[in-house]
């Protein structure tokens, strides 16, 4: 099989397969659109919740759901620093997929993206999977996915106040690659366990088939703890990462072994993310890294978030500055990193189609750079679950 054959018309194929399996009496949302108005009470956020949604009838023992699905993510930066200065424009995400639910317990999951500017069109998938449902405590994943160490990283893009995940996150190489996952939750608590291949690409078939790149092997839970300290949320994260890598691997490189761990809490409308994150063995030695992430929602669509980063290692490179921004503007490598940011958030409908912008100082030894930045943001398809900001809102001081 080549590389065209995994290319973005056999999402469509595979798609109009699907669809084809519904039963033709089933009433679709999108007929549904076309007998009814929307009322006037609701906000555009809401009219927009099931944007993609194609087919659902639960009562068809087929296939239950069909989803069309996709994002857009461009971006505006200006940093200048002491070694230099960079700002462009770039079309940083653009994926489109489909999700099929079926039989009650499989899940058919494929999502193609294009490179940064559409550089190429065609940049292979960032996940192409299947998974099985043996209960809600049970569940099997095969096929390319998400690497979801970090809370930092676990949270989808769709649903970031960040245009940029923390430097720490970023340095640890943490991407989409084939893997075999166990996912489930049970009362308050909620698993994530696999084994992942360390390299992915745009040759699917190499990289599903191949697996020469060393292994990486993921366990992370999450547990509830309800209004603890009064507060309305409270949430921990917890994951540990091992990483066996060699020459083919281009993904899980910086360290050998890593610990994270998160509280995320949430106060009317105030939130607070707290992560510290470690890691062990290299070449490149050992490191840390502590994520403070505070916000407010002044107004049920504007929020206001703020970001403090500090990182440091025991070597003298063993901390590598952003890939976008900050390395382009001339911020090198180093042992002590910390950057602070500033910005405004306007929800046009809240995680579905938003602005996004800010400012950020960061700082490498002694060199640092300003980053001014805006980007819109907007996605179709079924949301997922994660401890906030995943797929949450908060209510505004006004």
């Amino acid at each position: 099989m080549t590389t065209a054959h995994m290319k973005l018309p056999m999402t469509i194929r595979l798609a109009s397969v699907l669809l084809a399996l519904s039963s033709a009496d089933a009433a679709t949302p999108l007929a549904n659109l076309m007998e009814t108005t929307p009322s006037s009470k609701a906000t555009l956020a809401e009219q927009l919740e099931e944007l993609g949604l194609i087919y659902r009838n639960k009562q068809n023992p087929t296939l239950q759901e069909f989803w069309l699905l996709g994002r857009y993510h461009g971006q505006y930066h200006d940093s200048e620093g002491s070694l230099g200065d960079n700002n462009a424009w770039e079309d940083r995400r653009t994926r489109f997929g489909f999700q099929a639910h079926m039989f009650d317990r499989l899940t058919l999951h494929a999502q193609a993206i294009s490179g940064s500017d559409f550089d190429p069109d065609y940049n292979g998938f960032t996940e192409l999977w299947v998974r099985w449902k043996f209960t809600d405590a049970v569940q099997l994943t095969v096929g390319q996915q998400k690497h979801r160490f970090t809370h930092d990283r676990n949270i989808s893009s769709r649903y970031m106040n960040y245009l940029e995940r923390a430097q720490f996150t970023n340095m640890m190489g943490l991407d989409y690659t084939p893997a075999v996952t166990l996912s489930g939750k049970k009362g308050k608590w909620e698993y994530y366990s696999g084994v992942f291949s360390n390299a992915a690409g745009r040759d699917m078939w190499s990289y599903f088939t191949e697996l020469n790149s060393g292994w990486s092997f993921l366990t992370a839970t999450t547990y509830d703890f309800g209004k603890l300290w009064g507060t309305d949320s409270t949430f921990f994260y917890g994951g540990y990462v091992h990483s066996d890598v060699n020459d083919n691997a281009t993904n899980f490189t910086r360290f050998e072994d890593s610990v994270s761990g998160a509280l995320i809490m949430t106060e009317g409308p105030a939130s607070l993310m707290t992560e510290l994150t470690a890691g062990f063995g290299g070449e490149r030695g050992d490191g840390i890294g502590l994520n403070i992430q505070p916000g407010v929602y002044l107004t049920d669509k504007l929020q206001v978030v703020a970001r403090y980063q500090l990182a440091l290692a025991d070597e003298s490179n063993g901390l590598a500055a952003q890939r976008r921004y900050e390395r382009p503007a001339g911020l090198p490598s180093g042992d002590l990193y910390q950057a602070a940011y500033l910005g405004f958030n306007y929800y046009i409908a809240a995680h579905r189609i938003k602005l996004i912008s800010g400012i950020e100082y960061a700082r490498m030894n002694d060199e640092d750079v300003v980053t001014a930045s805006v980007g819109f943001r907007m996605f179709f398809g079924p949301h997922s679950a994660a401890p906030f900001p995943g797929n949450k809102m908060l209510d505004g001081i006004w």
